[in-house]
């Protein structure tokens, strides 16, 4: 069995970074490729690619062409063409995309549809695919 190898981006060669020390709360709304090292919560929806580095906590529904981890992420990841998760990488929620990559060693907690999110579907728009499983006395 061949090893999977997720290709390093250069951070030269990302157009926006959201520093270490940066903690934003809000939307974020962007075209080109976004790099967060620091904190965010709230809602992503990109056209380009993300990137969350090692140190970088996202608590967010992250919606993106690439999404390539190294970090920590608490919510739902939606991408268009891939997802990547580094050995350091941390998901806890679902992630759907046709392509996932994961490296040995990474964590993640959810469910994973293989299949492209619908572009244009409005942000926080969650439709039930499958059956809804629940245990008696579970409360």
């Amino acid at each position: 069995m061949s090893d999977v190898q997720i290709r390093e981006v250069d951070e030269a060669d990302i157009d926006t970074v959201l520093a270490e020390d940066i903690n934003f709360e809000g939307t974020l709304n962007f075209e080109k490729s976004l790099m967060i090292k620091g904190r965010f919560l709230g809602d992503i929806k990109a056209a380009g690619e993300l990137y969350i580095d090692t140190d970088a906590y996202v608590e967010a529904r992250v919606e993106a062409e690439v999404v390539s981890l190294k970090g920590k992420v608490k919510g739902d990841v939606f991408a268009y063409t891939k997802v990547e998760l580094f050995s350091s990488a941390m998901v806890d929620g679902d992630i759907t995309a046709p392509d996932v990559i994961m490296e040995s060693g990474c964590r993640f907690n959810g469910i994973c549809r293989m299949e492209s999110p619908l572009k244009g579907d409005k942000m926080g728009d969650t439709k039930c695919q499958g059956p809804v499983i629940s245990r008696k006395g579970a409360e």
